[in-house]
């Protein structure tokens, strides 16, 4: 007669867990997936170029109704193609990295940085200015991929993150009000919903219970 432990039916180890990972587990769809939202970025700007129409007029419009509705479209939006380089290099590392959980947990973490940290700039921003940029979700992103390893207790992702805090720990200062020209609220909130999407991300990882029964016997 034996008894054997009973099998674990969900949760994952720290080397299979999704959560956990640094790196997409499809890499190259992964980078496909952020290079196509930056094309998307690119062929916008090139339309708003090439149309008589101004695009950035869709902006977020702090506090007013009209306004709202740049919340959607704020981060596509960028005003000349100087802010779109500037902003090319992070959206592509960081949307890359912040997939490391899978695709569906990306969709997520984008939409809060997107919605919330858009709200953030509606209610606070100037009044006088409409903001655009997707610098936001960069952000947002980025202060996802430096917390994500706290929340998820996981060295390998507090390594990626002194990594990351090395190469553009510089950005931090953007949520700092050091530029007219430059919108630090959507910086800050955009950090700030980051940090928010990583919490809410970390509590969903549900732990399945082991079957009631305390084995399995052979006799």
């Amino acid at each position: 007669m034996s008894t054997l432990p009973a099998q674990p039916t969900g949760g994952g180890t720290p080397a299979t867990d999704p959560a956990k990972r640094v790196l997409p587990a499809k890499p190259k769809a992964a980078a496909l997936l952020a290079l196509g939202f930056v094309v998307l970025l690119y062929l916008v700007e090139l339309v708003d170029v090439i149309l008589p129409a101004n695009l950035d007029n869709g902006g977020i419009q702090a506090r007013t109704l009209g306004g709202l509705d740049g919340v959607i479209w704020a981060p596509a939006l960028h005003d000349g193609w100087g802010h779109l380089f500037a902003n090319t290099i992070p959206v592509l590392v960081f949307a890359f990295l912040a997939m490391a959980g899978g695709i569906g947990r990306f969709v997520v973490v984008t939409g809060i940085i997107w919605v919330v940290g858009g709200l953030g700039v509606w209610l606070v921003g100037p009044g006088d200015a409409v903001t655009v940029g997707a610098s936001g979700l960069a952000f947002g992103w980025l202060a996802f991929l430096l917390v994500r390893g706290l929340f998820n207790r996981s060295w390998p992702q507090l390594g990626v993150a002194l990594a990351l805090l090395a190469i553009w720990g510089g950005m931090i200062w953007g949520v700092l009000p050091t530029d007219p020209n430059i919108s630090w609220q959507g910086h800050l909130f955009g950090a700030l919903s980051g940090v928010l999407a990583a919490w809410l991300v970390s509590r969903k990882r549900a732990v399945k219970p082991a079957p009631a029964t305390p084995g399995n016997l052979d006799v």
